[in-house]
């Protein structure tokens, strides 16, 4: 007999508490149920289950066989999928929450190019940005940007870094001068980013050393980015903020990027999702896309 089968009539025996019930579940006769146990039993040269003319019971060995079993068989249908895989293309509804900006201007270019490569693959995108709990929200994948927070349960990927940069509309250096140094930066006005709690600092990398902070002076504290932007195309002052995000601005002389030969602080970017003992394949395939293209919206 096929050990792998017998194995899981065993563990369907167990969890009915009945060879007459596994037999109904399975489709077997109720003899052939106790022939699988009786293989395994005489396999292992042990009794799994005591049995009497009025009830079974496991034996202390049979209940730790059972527990085993359990793991083979879930590993077993694990495997069956992952091959399943291979054959087919990624299917179903795709449940994605990310940023705001980052996910309208960075990620949903890249899921949207993916969903026309696969005509079968639904999208349901979320923009906030706030932290989503992926367990209770029913989401397949979060995008998430900045140091990741330990959570248990959580696998996470990075599938991009953004540079930040120093940047300022030609009409504020006109009035205000060109800071020269990262220390300079603290004399400045500026148009700050704030959610929550106190203004974050912007950071500068220092080699072999955490990285550098400044807080400049700041009468406009706003919570969204292109918001930021457009304050610091207007004049109102510095602003620290995603390459990808002012490129366009940055090329057009709307806005100068600032300290050149300073290396820009990068941001990491990261596919988030629950621990799982098999990833869906349309999971899989989104994430290898984000990690493929991301990088190039970043340059």
């Amino acid at each position: 007999m096929d050990r792998l089968t017998s194995m899981a009539v065993f563990v369907k025996a167990v969890d009915l508490g009945s060879f007459a019930a596994a037999a109904s579940a399975l489709d077997l006769s109720g003899p052939m149920v106790g022939k699988h146990i009786r293989f395994l039993e005489e396999r292992l040269g042990v009794r799994l289950i005591n049995r009497t003319t009025r009830r079974q019971s496991l034996s202390d060995f049979g209940r730790a066989y059972y527990e085993r079993c359990r793991v083979i068989l879930a590993e077993a249908e694990a495997l069956d999928a992952l091959a399943a895989d291979q054959l087919s293309e990624p299917r179903g509804k795709l449940r994605v929450t990310m940023p705001v900006h980052f996910g309208r201007h960075c990620v949903m270019p890249v899921l949207l190019e993916l969903a026309r490569r696969y005509p079968v693959l639904e999208l349901d995108l979320s923009f906030n940005d706030r932290l989503i709990d992926l367990a209770e929200d029913d989401h397949d994948l979060a995008i998430r940007t900045g140091t990741l927070a330990d959570s248990a349960g959580l696998i996470a990927r990075r599938v991009a870094r953004q540079p930040m940069i120093v940047c300022a509309a030609p009409a504020y250096l006109e009035t205000h001068g060109r800071p020269k140094t990262v220390e300079e930066l603290a004399q400045h006005k500026a148009v700050v980013y704030r959610r929550s709690g106190p203004v974050p600092p912007w950071l500068f990398p220092q080699q072999g050393q955490a990285p550098f902070e400044v807080l400049p002076l700041n009468r406009f504290r706003l919570d969204d980015l292109d918001a930021i932007a457009d304050a610091a195309t207007s004049g109102a002052g510095l602003a620290w903020l995603p390459y990808w995000l002012v490129r366009e601005r940055i090329e057009t002389g709307a806005l100068i990027r600032l300290l050149p030969d300073q290396a820009p602080f990068l941001y990491d970017c990261h596919a988030v999702w629950l621990q799982t003992r098999h990833l869906p394949l349309k999971v899989r395939v989104a994430v290898d896309a984000l990690a493929t293209e991301l990088p190039r919206f970043m340059m």
